[in-house]
């Protein structure tokens, strides 16, 4: 079991090795400040995916009893050949992307969808070890995940924006939302149409389309996405 100091407060990491989980989350930040590989200031389009190891129970809290550990892994919104979402993907489904699925590809439709991550233990910054996905794939066959047990949530700037789940999320999520392009654009056009009827119509979020038609192939039925 590996166990690492944080701020004076011991932490469990998720084991190295192979496991089934199921993704719960998923947080759409948008375009945030980010530092790139070059040490430059950049805004990035992130995504967080998390995902529950049900395999993987512990007790955090004695009146709520085991409950899965979590683990995430933050990406780029890109669906580029070399983008690590994209590999993750093609990983996950076992099957490449056509054109026409990468046009209209919602990165939401990964939610509640079950997989195999690889889990590894390498230091940070500070010289502290921290888990690590680094890479998903779909499970074997014969492999059985069980149903989520923490619920499935999700957050974007369209049809799931909620000021009210916004305030009651961890102070490091508001934070890293109220930093983004998207939510700064809601804030002024609320002080712009204060007093008349809100717009209820969907801004385009990058990279998340509508989820694309089946064309009646056979594989349609077999992929988890």
């Amino acid at each position: 079991m590996s166990v690492v100091a944080k701020k004076g407060v011991e932490r469990e990491l998720v084991p190295s090795g192979s496991h089934v989980a199921r993704c719960i989350k998923i947080m759409h930040f948008g375009h945030v400040p980010n530092v790139n590989f070059h040490g430059q200031n950049v805004i990035t389009d992130i995504v967080r995916l998390i995902w529950e190891l049900p395999n993987e129970m512990r007790t955090f809290n004695e009146e709520k009893g085991p409950q899965p550990m979590a683990i995430h892994r933050e990406y780029t919104l890109s669906l580029a050949d070399k983008a690590n979402l994209y590999k993750d993907l093609v990983g996950w489904r076992g099957k490449g992307f056509t054109q026409v699925e990468l046009d209209g590809f919602d990165i939401f439709n990964v939610l509640g969808v079950p997989c195999m991550l690889s889990v590894i233990h390498q230091p940070n910054k500070a010289g502290n070890d921290y888990a690590k996905v680094v890479a998903v794939s779909g499970l074997p066959k014969g492999t059985e995940c069980p149903e989520n047990i923490n619920p499935l949530f999700v957050w974007d700037y369209n049809q799931n924006y909620d000021e009210g789940v916004l305030e009651n999320l961890h102070e490091w999520f508001r934070d890293k939302i109220k930093s983004s392009e998207e939510y700064k654009a809601k804030q002024m056009v609320g002080e712009e149409i204060t007093g008349s009827e809100p717009n209820t119509q969907e801004s385009p979020m990058p990279g998340l389309g509508d989820a694309p038609p089946d064309d009646g192939g056979e594989y349609i039925n077999d992929l988890p996405f």
